[in-house]
């Protein structure tokens, strides 16, 4: 079962991008400048890039293992991205939201849309590329992928894209600290609506008789 909306003061924040947008460059500064933000780490049964260390960037499963966690539901969500299987802890997530800590996810659009069923106030905010070439020089430029798989990705990115009115916020990584500063925005009002408000100063709203 997943943690009631209204037993948690912690918000839910999924960010959406194909890949080679810079999504990931992104959520490492916006977590470096936002401590109240904790990332979870999604499992993954994709071989890792160089670099990669298993519980930073991913946990890494093999297949059999992740198909055996999914059968005993310990996924909130899971997806299939460029052959590879994807998921999100549940008792992670829950243990966030219920003590009241905002949390990021790193997640495509097909789990996007499965935890905004179960969490219908997550924010999802997709990043975009300025454009389809930029997006392949990224790719090309970041060297940790065979050209078959790059190939594979800016084919598959077109489709992914095409989800991007499913978010809530677009972020159009043209200018890196540009869109670092628009995606603190969106933490920044997500945080001050009301019901957000109202939730984390209980006190106080009640002392001034505001009721929701």
């Amino acid at each position: 079962m997943n943690v009631p909306e209204r037993a948690s003061s912690g918000q839910l924040f999924l960010v959406v991008a194909p890949s080679g947008a810079g999504k990931s460059s992104l959520v490492n500064a916006l977590l470096a400048r936002d401590p109240q933000i904790s990332l979870s780490i999604s499992c993954t049964t994709r071989a890792p890039r160089p670099g990669e260390v298993d519980g930073r960037e991913y946990h890494f499963l093999s297949v059999e293992e992740f198909l055996r966690r999914k059968e005993h539901g310990d996924f909130l969500e899971t997806a299939q991205v460029h052959g590879n299987h994807y998921g999100t802890s549940r008792r992670v997530i829950e243990e966030f939201l219920t003590a009241g800590t905002d949390v990021l996810l790193e997640i495509d659009w097909q789990g996007a849309a499965q935890i905004k069923t179960l969490f219908p106030s997550a924010v999802e905010i997709f990043i975009l590329p300025p454009s389809m070439e930029t997006l392949a020089e990224r790719l090309h430029k970041r060297g940790q992928d065979s050209e078959a798989v790059i190939r594979r990705r800016l084919e598959g990115a077109a489709a992914e894209i095409a989800h991007a009115p499913d978010a809530d916020y677009v972020v159009i990584n043209r200018d890196f600290e540009v869109a670092l500063s628009e995606l603190q925005a969106v933490v920044a009002a997500t945080r001050l609506r009301v019901a957000v408000q109202a939730v984390r100063n209980r006190e106080l709203f009640a002392q001034l008789g505001i009721g929701r």
